[in-house]
């Protein structure tokens, strides 16, 4: 039961377990410890919290998430080779970057479709990813979509729709069926991109 003097404590704790990965327990001892390591943990982390807060957002080119308008990797020129990864989600790009192996450009879809939860090409980037092969010189999309049917049902899209205009590659099977790029290894990520074939 929440009492006057820890209700504020319990509001945080909620808060915290609402986070992907944590539950009322684990939200539990992250509180607790961040009180005992007030000074030296907690009050940087609000500190920095506060400052993502009001400046992090999405990059107006790929989806990624950065601190200006642009992010880092659509700014690097030497990205510019010609080439577009396709993820899912942010943390994909994440995962992707992690392997130090790619070094082209993303586009965030920012799902996958799917017609029960009311998902179509419109509820994604997608018109957005036609739009910047139009007025990029992209010579290979590679499709590095999570190996889920809703992933794999967007890739085969994705390809059908743009097959004319550039190569599509994608990664290879070295990514397991039903696996999330953001829970795989780095040298699992190298390998299905160095092994990518064609759809």
């Amino acid at each position: 039961m929440k009492t006057s003097r820890t209700k504020e404590i319990e509001i945080l704790i909620d808060l915290i377990a609402k986070l992907p990965g944590l539950g009322p327990r684990s939200a539990r001892r992250a509180v607790l410890h961040l009180i005992r390591k007030k000074s030296t943990l907690f009050k940087p982390l609000s500190k920095q919290m506060a400052k993502v807060f009001e400046q992090a957002r999405e990059c107006l080119n790929c989806g990624n998430i950065g601190t200006s308008e642009m992010c880092e990797i659509c700014e690097d020129q030497k990205r510019i080779n010609g080439q577009i990864c396709i993820v899912e989600d942010v943390s994909d790009l994440w995962a992707m970057e992690r392997t130090s192996v790619y070094n082209g450009r993303y586009h965030v879809l920012g799902g996958t479709l799917s017609a029960l939860d009311g998902i179509g090409p419109n509820e994604l980037k997608i018109p957005k990813l036609m739009k910047r092969l139009d007025s990029e010189e992209v010579h290979e999309v590679i499709l590095a979509l999570n190996a889920t049917l809703e992933g794999q049902t967007t890739a085969h899209y994705i390809a059908e729709q743009i097959e004319n205009k550039v190569s599509v590659t994608s990664l290879a099977r070295g990514v397991p069926m039903g696996g999330e790029l953001d829970y795989l290894d780095e040298g699992t990520i190298s390998a299905a991109l160095n092994a990518r074939g064609k759809i």
